[in-house]
């Protein structure tokens, strides 16, 4: 929130698809519009409009006037849908689509962009009539979705029903609904007299100013900025200091108060003064310095320089699939996504195709197909956007000599320079680069021919042309009870794969015996669970070697997911998740690699790393790892929850609040709020739990809101995962995501955290 009570989200535009333009919303509309992005030309082009070609096929080419105003209008036919700003993830440039780069030709490439969405719904893919035009709708959009007002402001503007920018009681009712507040009638006429000072029956300029005060004032932060606002009502530099160090536990110098007060205070003359006013410290409260989340944690300051096996690194399995195992879409924008999410690790199920050409797809499946060479390209595109850190291309092959060989030039011939095709160094590696030394590069995991160290020395004959499958591939022939084969593996492909070797495990001893650091297995989620579960400390110890990889029963055909966490507490780094799967165990991936600056890579607890380590998750003993703590969790209040059944106008929220701990067993927890009755504007708990905590470096922490329902199963309102080490002490902010990852525009929680040793 900024001074005078205005929030800066995107919830208050939409696209909306219909014949004809929706007039009465103009001039109220353009009003809101202008104030975020007054005298911005690419604002003014896009209000203005014009006609862009949609491209759904070569064949298919229509051309749509498009116009931003309440909503995007597009001119056609009758038929008609809509889409809200909110649903839209981002804005691409140029022919970064799979259906541009299929239907469009090279010669347009400046003239193109899309709009890509946050669910599973199709792109819109259009085309300019010049660069420059293409930029300014890019440009335009962007500003658009990065700063429209706030989801109260949009609530405001569906209430005032006659669009004449003033609020009458019954649209004051209607709004109250809008924003999850049930109330009597007496109390609204009240609260609607109250702001009526000229009155006029309406509300209208201050007086909705005010009406929107009174909704907002929040007693709990007037209690805690009272408490040490001693300097003439306000809070001194000094006074914020004590705050900061006594209840936001916070060793922070007089210097750093100045800058706060610098970043947030509203009031020049408080500045002046070098003091923070009640609005100014809540918007600190509001910003990341207020956040649950550690400010610190939120670039890279990890040691990256740590071999590569010494990390967790964020992982997709089966990372071509939109949706289910079975016949749902292969599209390049599934690598797209999960890259832009920072996933390190992304799978490719290679089959021959048509044409020489491989393809990958989930094979013997209805699942559709797309060019491996096509994929290549968007992996190279968009690998390094959102982390800098190394990608493991992890194949599963299928394919003929002949294909394998295209495959090979198509890595070489699109990923250059980035493709490591020999160790770093001079001689024979005994261990792991680190992420930091692999900057930019992709590595190939997959089968060879031979040892790592025939590199370094003239032998260029192999003694044999053959390999076992894939223990993925190998799992599904067994469930099938057909016999495991051997392929033939093509020399150019073998002598792609440098520190990701794949090998079947037998047992650990076996492992280290008889297998280099290089050489990795696959685990099916059963297998692995086992040995979390029995054998845990030789599994932590077989990762300090080496890498393991862990991936989904092939049962799972809806795409669903295992629970991640008994496995990164066995050390184990690339824990393989579908992530076009929103759900639980997708959180708390999110959540787990939410710090280190969101690069993919977490650098495991030395007790995981140590070989003198005996850390059994299972069986706590003494050690470096138990570091007990007693977690105080207060959740104080809520604000601004978006409303569940938006199809009903009456639905309010009935908001409940769980915390929940994830980690060894011992400290595996959850607690719950009662459910306020009609409010999901600001309820307000003010109830106190406690967890104990014996291994805090493994643990996640998660809050989830929920619309309580005592008839069916509760409904999800928003969530929120991370570390437990990466949490601050004090009051703090927690904001709220939906169940896909994206942010909740003005939603939060406020609480109060306290990790006490012991």
């Amino acid at each position: 929130m900024i001074a005078g009570g205005y929030c800066v989200n995107r919830n208050i535009l939409s696209f909306q698809i219909q014949p004809r333009l929706k007039r009465k919303w103009k001039h109220f509309m353009e009003r809101l519009i202008f104030y975020c992005l007054e005298g911005d030309p690419d604002l003014q082009f896009l209000l203005k409009g014009g006609d862009l070609l949609k491209v759904k096929s070569r064949s298919w080419r229509k051309t749509r006037f498009f116009r931003l105003n309440d909503d995007l209008i597009i001119k056609k036919s009758l038929a008609s849908f809509t889409v809200s700003l909110e649903d839209i993830d981002s804005v691409r440039y140029g022919r970064q689509t799979e259906g541009l780069r299929k239907y469009t030709d090279l010669s347009v490439e400046d003239r193109c962009f899309s709009i890509i969405f946050k669910s599973r719904r199709k792109n819109v893919d259009l085309i300019a009539s010049s660069k420059e035009e293409a930029k300014r709708w890019v440009s335009g959009l962007e500003k658009s979705l990065h700063q429209t007002k706030s989801w109260i402001y949009n609530c405001m503007r569906k209430a005032d029903k006659n669009a004449d920018n003033k609020m009458s009681l019954k649209e004051l009712k209607h709004f109250l609904r809008q924003i999850n507040i049930e109330v009597d009638d007496s109390y609204a006429e009240m609260l609607f007299k109250k702001c009526d000072r000229s009155q006029s029956g309406t509300l209208e300029g201050s007086e909705i100013k005010h009406f929107y005060d009174l909704l907002t004032y929040r007693d709990e932060i007037d209690v805690i900025y009272a408490k040490y606002a001693s300097t003439n009502g306000q809070m001194s530099s000094g006074d914020l200091l004590d705050f900061l160090q006594y209840e936001q536990r916070e060793p922070v110098s007089s210097e750093y108060v100045q800058k706060l007060i610098e970043k947030y205070e509203v009031d020049e003359i408080a500045k002046q003064n070098k003091c923070m006013s009640k609005d100014g410290f809540l918007m600190y409260m509001n910003h990341e310095e207020g956040s649950i989340f550690n400010p610190v944690h939120k670039g890279i300051y990890q040691d990256m320089r740590q071999p590569l096996n010494h990390y967790f690194i964020s992982s997709s399995h089966n990372t071509y699939l939109m949706e289910d195992q079975l016949k749902g879409p292969s599209s390049t924008e599934a690598y797209i996504k999960a890259l832009m999410k920072s996933c390190r690790c992304v799978e490719l199920d290679c089959w021959d195709g048509a044409n020489g050409e491989p393809v990958i797809y989930h094979g013997h499946t209805l699942t559709s197909k797309v060019l491996f060479k096509d994929v290549i390209k968007a992996i190279k595109e968009y690998a390094f956007k959102t982390s800098q850190y190394p990608v493991i291309l992890s194949l599963e092959n299928h394919c003929s000599v002949e294909q394998q060989k295209i495959m090979a030039h198509h890595l070489t011939s699109i990923l250059g320079s980035a493709l490591l095709t020999q160790p770093l160094g001079y001689q024979m590696p005994t261990t792991f680069p680190g992420p930091e030394e692999l900057k930019g590069r992709f590595l190939i995991k997959g089968k060879r021919l031979n040892k790592l160290d025939a590199t370094f020395n003239n032998n260029t004959t192999e003694d044999e042309d053959s390999v076992s499958e894939e223990d993925e591939a190998a799992e599904l022939k067994e469930a099938e009870q057909k016999p495991k084969e051997k392929i033939k593996l093509a020399k150019e492909l073998s002598d792609m794969v440098i520190y990701c070797k794949s090998v079947h495990f037998s047992t650990f001893e076996h492992s280290r015996d008889n297998h280099n650091f290089y050489e990795m297995a696959s685990f099916k989620e059963s297998k692995a669970m086992n040995l979390a579960e029995n054998s845990a400390t030789a599994f932590i110890h077989h990762n300090m070697d080496k890498l393991s990889r862990i991936y989904p029963a092939g049962s799972r055909t809806d795409s669903s997911n295992y629970n991640p966490v008994p496995l990164w507490n066995a050390g184990c780094q690339i824990v393989a998740l579908n992530f076009q799967t929103p759900c639980k165990e997708m959180e708390l991936n999110q959540g787990r690699f939410l710090p280190n600056g969101k690069c993919g890579y977490m650098l495991k607890p030395e007790f995981q790393r140590d070989p003198a380590s005996q850390f059994d998750p299972k069986n706590l003993s003494v050690g470096p790892w138990l570091q007990k703590k007693t977690l105080h969790v207060m959740i104080i209040s809520a604000q601004q929850l978006p409303k569940i059944n938006k199809d009903k106008q009456k639905s309010i929220v009935d908001p409940l609040v769980r915390v929940e701990i994830y980690g060894v067993p011992a400290d595996n927890a959850s607690k719950q709020t009662h459910h306020i009755e009609n409010n999901g504007f600001n309820p307000t708990w003010n109830t106190d739990f406690q967890f104990t905590v014996h291994v805090p470096e493994l643990a996640l922490v998660r809050f989830v809101v929920e619309d309580y329902d005592a008839a069916s199963h509760n409904d999800l309102v928003g969530l929120y995962t991370l570390p437990f080490t990466s949490m601050q002490n004090g009051y703090r902010h927690v904001p709220l995501l939906t169940k896909r990852g994206s942010l909740i525009p003005s939603a939060g929680l406020f609480v109060h955290i306290m990790a006490l040793d012991g």
